[in-house]
C-alpha cells in the first residue's frame, strides 16, 4: 500500500528519515547505469538547502555531508538503488514533547495523530519537518549530473516575491545562479533583495513569519514530454512540488492571470523563424500545452504560506485534557522558509526531468563515453 513516501515512473524516489532521528535521507530507484556522478556537487546543494547560512535562518547547525551507502561504484551509478543519507547532529528534542498533546497551529501534529493512532515520532514534526526536503536536494543533484551529460537544460529558481514585497522584472537564466545567491533572500535583483530582508527581519522581530512566492524556469527543454491528463509535466511538477512543507499554490506561465484574459491575448501564436523553424511567439502556457512540453521555457511559480512555527502565542487544545490553551513556541526556526526552498524547487524539477526524460528514451540506459 502506498504510505505516501515515494515519487516517479522511471525512476523512483523514496524519502527516508525523521528530523530528530538518526538521519534523512533518499533513495533513487531505477537510474540508469554508468552515469558519472561528482559527490561534491551533490554537497554544494546541500549546503544551499543546509540551515544556519545566514541570521534570517534557524539556528540549527547541520553539516549535511552526504553519505552514498549503495549505487555508486568508482564515482559513476551500477543501476543499483542509490542510497544516500545525511546524519543528523544538531538535535534538541526538549522543546517537542509537549506537543505530543498539544498540536501547533499550521502544523501537521493533528492529522498525524490521528492518521498513526499518536504513534508518529513528533520530535522536530518528524516525517513532517522540512528537513525531510534534503532528500530531494540530494536526488535533484544526481538527476541533475545525469541530464548534463546529454542535453543543455537549465533549471533556475529566484525568490520572486516575499510578503508584499515582488520583483517584477526579468530573469536571463545564464546569469541567475550568480545573482540569486549574492544575497541571503534569493532575489534576482539586489535592491529589491534589500527590501526583502528587512520584510523578514520585521517579521521576526514581532515573533511573526512571513510567505512568499518562488519562481523556476526549466530553459530549454525538449518538445513533447509528458503525457495528457493524469501523467502530464505540469501535473508531475505540481505533485512534486507540493511534497515540499509550506507549498499552498502552483501556477503555470500566465497563471491565474489567465482567469482575466481573453483568448486572443492569452494564446500563444505559432509563426516562422528565419531557418524555416517552427517557433512560438509568446510563452503564457509556461511551456506546457495538453502535459506536453511545446519547447518554450518551463516557468512555473509556487506560494509558500508563512512558516508555522512562531513566537507569538496561538490557541490550540490540549487532546488529553479537551481544555483550550495558549501556546508558545521555543526552539530554533526560520522566518521566512523561503528562500531556502529555492534549492529544493529546482532540485525537484530536475528530478522530475530525468523521470520524463527516461520515459521518452531521451535518456541511455548505459552512458557510454
Amino acid at each position: 500500500m502506498n504510505q505516501g513516501n515515494s515519487f516517479g515512473n522511471q525512476v523512483r524516489l523514496t524519502l527516508i528519515g525523521e528530523s530528530h532521528g538518526r538521519g534523512v535521507g533518499a533513495v533513487m530507484d531505477g537510474v540508469p547505469a554508468g552515469y558519472p556522478v561528482d559527490t561534491r556537487a551533490v554537497n554544494d546543494e546541500l549546503g544551499r538547502r543546509r540551515p544556519g547560512q545566514s541570521s534570517l535562518t534557524t539556528t540549527r547547525k547541520e553539516p549535511d555531508t552526504v553519505d552514498v551507502l549503495s549505487g555508486l561504484f568508482n564515482d559513476r551509478t551500477t543501476g543499483a538503488p542509490i542510497c544516500m543519507m545525511v546524519w543528523n547532529q544538531d538535535v534538541d528534542s526538549s522543546k517537542y514533547e509537549k506537543f505530543k498533546s498539544i498540536p501547533r497551529p499550521g502544523h501537521a501534529d493533528f492529522p498525524a495523530r490521528i492518521k498513526y493512532g499518536g504513534y508518529n515520532d513528533y520530535r522536530g514534526s518528524g516525517r513532517f519537518s522540512g528537513r525531510i526536503t534534503a532528500g530531494i536536494v540530494m536526488a535533484g543533484a544526481i538527476a541533475s549530473q545525469i541530464i548534463r551529460r546529454t542535453h543543455e537544460i537549465r533549471v533556475c529558481a529566484h525568490v520572486r516575491q516575499v510578503g508584499d514585497v515582488r520583483y517584477e522584472g526579468d530573469v536571463d537564466v545564464r546569469r541567475a545562479r550568480v545573482q540569486v545567491e549574492s544575497n541571503s533572500v534569493r532575489c534576482y535583483d539586489q535592491a529589491i533583495a534589500v527590501e526583502m530582508e528587512h520584510a523578514i527581519e520585521f517579521a521576526r522581530k514581532e515573533d511573526d513569519s512571513i510567505g512568499g512566492i518562488i519562481e523556476c524556469i526549466v530553459d530549454n527543454p525538449p518538445r513533447g514530454l509528458g503525457n495528457p491528463r493524469f501523467q502530464g509535466i505540469d501535473s508531475n511538477i505540481a505533485s512534486m512540488m507540493f511534497s515540499i512543507g509550506g507549498v499552498k499554490g502552483i501556477e503555470f506561465g500566465a497563471g491565474f492571470k489567465a482567469a482575466k484574459m481573453r483568448g486572443t491575448m492569452h494564446n500563444d501564436p505559432y509563426g516562422m523563424d528565419g531557418n524555416q523553424n517552427i517557433v512560438i511567439r509568446s510563452n503564457n502556457a509556461g511551456g506546457v500545452l495538453g502535459g506536453m512540453t511545446t519547447g518554450e521555457q518551463i516557468i512555473f511559480r509556487i506560494a509558500v504560506k508563512p512558516t508555522s512555527s512562531i513566537g507569538a502565542p496561538q490557541s490550540s487544545v490540549d487532546i488529553m485534557t479537551n481544555e483550550e490553551v495558549s501556546l508558545e513556541y521555543e526552539g530554533r526556526h526560520d522566518p521566512c522558509i523561503v528562500p531556502r526552498a529555492v534549492p529544493v524547487v529546482e532540485s525537484a524539477a530536475w528530478f522530475v526531468l530525468l523521470d520524463a526524460l527516461i520515459e521518452s528514451s531521451l535518456i541511455p540506459p548505459v552512458y557510454r563515453e
